[in-house]
């Protein structure tokens, strides 16, 4: 491992793009004749001219117990300080060059966690110190990084899983599922997104479907409730026990032995969902493509970006504690208040 002490530079753009990113699509349409629980609704996202963005992809954003947020991004990580944005130049691969930030998490003490294109990498106070294959990591390409109630901190990979207990790797083994043809990166051990639950579950999304891990027993939940694909992305816990579901095929609401179909509720047809999160309301936004929803009870809303228009394409949705919700992708980072997107650079207004 690589431990050195931070040094802070000015953020740069990074113009060169390379989409090897995990993108679904929706090609579904809403019908009200047919689909009579959807009450749908439209409008579009315009978005200002790019300039001065904090990158031209942030691929993830997280605020921790201080407030701090922190911005993953094609580059390295960014922290906001006060008003400033401030670059972490020690997150490194270990030939020395930069890295993207896929995923970002804190654990019970505080320290702040990364996962990205070349290992992992962590942050306490000053000091960074970054993991790779030949520390013991799996992979060194990272997707995922969750953190339990016990310190451990999950690793999520295109090798797999593992898990760091402070001291050493192991790794943990899942059932290898298929590779997903229809994205640029993919792999029959990939995973897509860990979660730690209100119970102390912990839940993986993978090529190979759902599965749940709790008091050293694994479960495939997607053979258990009948999930109609192997290519899950992401599961969030909703204020009431219930679990929300991304994937290939559409959105999903897992309860107990429920298993809900949303996508076929509301759209025509569906081709997968990204994002997803529910937020202190109780509504659920997720996006395909380029278009941004929110499902709030039985309404459901479209915000789609207008014609001629390409950015951002969300990679991820995230609501603050201020209770913001927040869109970064291609094209930078975004936030939704008073019913209109702000474009937020390096500048802010934060």
């Amino acid at each position: 491992m690589k431990k050195e002490n931070t040094s802070c530079y000015g953020i740069k753009l990074f113009t060169s793009i390379a989409f090897c990113f995990f993108i679904t699509y929706c090609n579904g349409q809403a019908n009200n004749s047919d689909k009579q629980n959807t009450i749908k609704e439209k409008g579009t996202i315009q978005f200002p001219n790019f300039n001065n963005q904090i990158s031209d992809v942030v691929r993830t954003i997280f605020q921790d117990s201080k407030g701090n947020i922190w911005f993953g991004a094609q580059g390295g990580a960014s922290k906001l300080a006060g008003d400033s944005l401030i670059h972490i130049d020690s997150i490194r691969s270990e030939s020395g060059g930069r890295v993207t930030i896929k995923d970002i998490a804190e654990d019970k003490d505080g320290k702040i966690w990364f996962g990205h294109t070349d290992g992992i990498s962590s942050i306490d106070g000053t000091s960074v110190t970054n993991y790779y294959e030949s520390d013991g990591l799996i992979s060194n390409d990272v997707w995922c990084i969750e953190t339990d109630v016990n310190g451990n901190v999950w690793v999520g990979t295109i090798e797999g899983a593992c898990i760091f207990d402070g001291l050493g790797f192991n790794n943990f083994d899942l059932p290898e599922g298929k590779i997903d043809t229809t994205v640029g990166v993919s792999g029959t051990k990939m995973i897509h997104s860990i979660l730690e639950d209100s119970k102390g579950i912990i839940w993986f999304c993978t090529n190979a479907g759902i599965f749940s891990y709790t008091y050293k027993n694994l479960k495939n939940i997607s053979d258990e409730l009948g999930v109609p694909t192997n290519f899950v992305s992401k599961i969030v816990e909703d204020k009431k026990g219930g679990l929300w579901v991304s994937s290939s095929k559409g959105l999903f609401h897992l309860k107990g032995n429920s298993f809900t179909n949303i996508s076929e509720i509301h759209f025509e047809e569906s081709k997968g969902t990204g994002s997803l999160i529910v937020d202190s309301k109780g509504d659920v936004w997720f996006n395909c493509g380029r278009s941004i929803y929110r499902l709030s009870g039985e309404k459901l809303t479209e915000y789609r970006i207008e014609e001629g228009n390409y950015g951002p394409l969300t990679f991820q949705i995230y609501e603050d504690r201020q209770r913001r919700l927040w869109f970064v992708g291609y094209g930078g980072a975004y936030r939704y208040e008073n019913n209109r997107f702000i474009n937020i650079t390096q500048n802010g207004p934060w």
